[in-house]
């Protein structure tokens, strides 16, 4: 690896939304502030379609032909920080064999490294993001003691099931008195026995006893998209859940990728521990 030169990448699934690729570039230019290091925004897939003039002027990169482009300037070996909160499916299918497409192509001296994600049982920082999200939420609304419906996508993988846990429990522990439950759920699910893990989804668990009243929906999801972004899929099954059942009122949280600075420190922390750099 001596004189290769190096690449880092802030990775994140992609969007059709504009405001998705805008949030990554915040992110990266924060994360390369705390590294010293240029920190490059890139999408595995989708970004690419967004017109530039929705981005500035600038398109979006997605994986593969950021690669071979870099590869073109000489940089062969590259370290992803992922902007995921668990080993998606992305991460540990998709991504290994887009690698070794380009492996394939001929690029033999290609070595890419993989940080970890961004949740750990040991590190409660995204629950006290997600918590500080949630107050704000609360403090707007005037109300007392509501619920909270902790809401991730939803995953066949059950290792990413078990971060939606990991962090329902932390968030509850942060709120503390401030709410009356916690509870995760999810927005979507495969068919199947085998996917129940992912339950109770949101649209069963809003208008259930406990979440017939002043409900926040707390967002498990880094940036906007077609399903957590204005008018998305999230937003669409608080407005039927509110339309079937009287008096339930609702409000989503903000996304965890709109406290820059503190997810920024977290990415960072993941680098570092990758490369093993332990922050003084």
């Amino acid at each position: 690896m001596v004189g290769k030169r190096e690449g880092i990448i802030l990775l994140d699934n992609g969007s059709l939304r504009a405001g998705a690729t805008l949030q990554l570039r915040q992110l990266a230019a924060a994360l390369g502030s705390c590294l010293g290091q240029e920190v490059h925004p890139v999408s595995l897939l989708h970004s690419s379609k967004v017109a530039a003039e929705e981005l500035g002027g600038e398109k979006a990169m997605t994986l593969v032909p950021f690669m071979r482009a870099q590869r073109e300037l000489g940089v062969s070996r590259f370290i992803i920080v992922p902007l995921f909160f668990g080993p998606s499916g992305a991460l540990v299918d998709y991504l290994p064999k887009r690698v070794k497409d380009l492996h394939d192509e001929g690029w033999a001296e290609l070595e890419v490294e993989v940080a970890a994600s961004l949740v750990h049982a040991g590190d409660r920082r995204v629950a006290k993001i997600m918590a500080e999200l949630v107050r704000e939420r609360i403090a707007e609304k005037g109300w007392v003691r509501p619920a909270v419906a902790m809401c991730d996508h939803g995953t066949p993988v059950r290792e990413v099931n078990a971060v939606r846990e990991i962090v329902a429990e932390q968030l509850s522990e942060e709120l503390g008195d401030v709410v009356k439950v916690v509870r995760a759920c999810s927005m979507e699910r495969r068919e199947g026995a085998e996917y129940d893990f992912n339950e109770p989804l949101l649209e069963k668990l809003l208008g259930q006893e406990g979440f017939d009243g002043q409900v926040v929906v707390s967002m498990l999801f880094a940036g906007p998209g077609r399903h957590a972004g204005a008018g998305g899929d999230v937003a669409m099954i608080c407005d039927s859940a509110r339309e079937r059942c009287e008096g339930l009122e609702t409000v989503m949280s903000d996304l965890v990728g709109r406290k820059v600075e503190a997810l920024a420190e977290v990415l960072a922390d993941r680098y570092r521990e990758h490369i093993g750099v332990v922050r003084k």
